[in-house]
């Protein structure tokens, strides 16, 4: 090869580096599990005082840490308000969706499903084109194993499938099996696994969570959420390939039409930025066929929450 040819030929590698670049930023996100708060009218009893998570976030802080990500839609996520607050919550991320100056296209909201008065609360948003399901963190503290075997929260869970709405998993990685027979309790109803069922990602072994997150799988109404692990990697340390085999397990055992991203902006930020997580699961699945990304970013999402183009 002469030098000519040498320059073309690199020229040419570049160009199609570059290419490749920006093809894969170019993929549009649903961002599936966005968080927003704001203390001045809010309640959160989870965050600890003088904690760098406590202080307001809000849409504004949002738009400017996902530019140049090409976030297309976001979905809110809840963020264990005061329950007394669960209705002010809402109607606030109602309004942000209909707004139209932002992102929001919908929002899974707060709920207490085993409560006296869920079906009361949550009947008042079942004809909402914006509120597509409900979570209720089930890995704190204050919860009991088990709790989501609770007859009463069975059968909110039920009432949530009569409605059309889903229902957020969220819970510790070692009741993953307590989560696959509130699914088949729960046949009607459509379940989504937060934060790949909450796997540690320090762990020496995580064998006993692959089976039993392939477990959850196995019940076609669940997808699994591709979100949060990165709070669980080691701060300023971490690299892609720390998250890389709960990320493609999670891929492995629900497949490329079951599987959605989730920012968890800004909780994530314990331990990146949003960016670095996005780029981190880009780099994790740059394998993966162009048409299985876009659903893991954009696709699958759009269908499930049923989000218009």
């Amino acid at each position: 090869m002469n030098r000519r040819q040498f320059v073309a030929s690199t020229l040419a590698a570049g160009l199609a580096a570059g290419a490749a670049a920006k093809d894969e930023a170019s993929l549009p996100i649903v961002d599936t599990h966005q968080h927003l708060w704001d203390l001045s009218k809010f309640r959160l009893p989870w965050i600890e005082k003088k904690s760098h998570l406590d202080r307001s976030f809000l849409m504004g802080d949002y738009l400017q840490e996902v530019k140049g990500l090409n976030v297309a839609k976001t979905v809110y996520m809840e963020v264990d308000v005061d329950p007394a607050q669960q209705d002010e919550e809402a109607e606030y991320v109602i309004a942000l969706c209909m707004a139209g100056d932002n992102p929001m296209a919908a929002a899974v909201i707060s709920g207490r499903p085993a409560s006296e008065g869920f079906a009361k609360y949550i009947r008042r948003y079942k004809d909402s084109k914006h509120i597509k399901g409900v979570r209720q963190v089930l890995h704190g503290p204050s919860t009991p194993a088990g709790y989501c075997l609770d007859k009463k929260f069975i059968a909110g869970i039920r009432l949530l499938g009569e409605l059309g709405l889903r229902f957020d998993l969220c819970m510790r990685p070692e009741e993953l099996l307590d989560a696959a027979k509130l699914v088949d309790a729960c046949p009607d109803t459509r379940f989504v696994l937060d934060h790949c069922g909450n796997a540690k990602v320090q762990a020496k072994d995580r064998s006993q969570w692959e089976k039993d997150i392939a477990a959850v799988a196995k019940r076609k109404n669940v997808v699994g959420k591709v979100s949060g692990i990165i709070v669980g990697a080691r701060p300023k340390e971490w690299k892609p390939e720390d998250l890389a085999p709960i990320i493609k397990h999670t891929l492995e055992v629900f497949g490329p039409d079951r599987v959605m991203f989730g920012g968890d902006w800004p909780v994530c930020t314990r331990t990146a930025t949003l960016r670095q997580w996005v780029e981190a699961l880009r780099t994790i699945v740059s394998d993966r066929p162009r048409a299985e990304q876009k659903k893991l970013f954009h696709d699958n999402a759009v269908r499930f929450y049923g989000l218009r183009e």
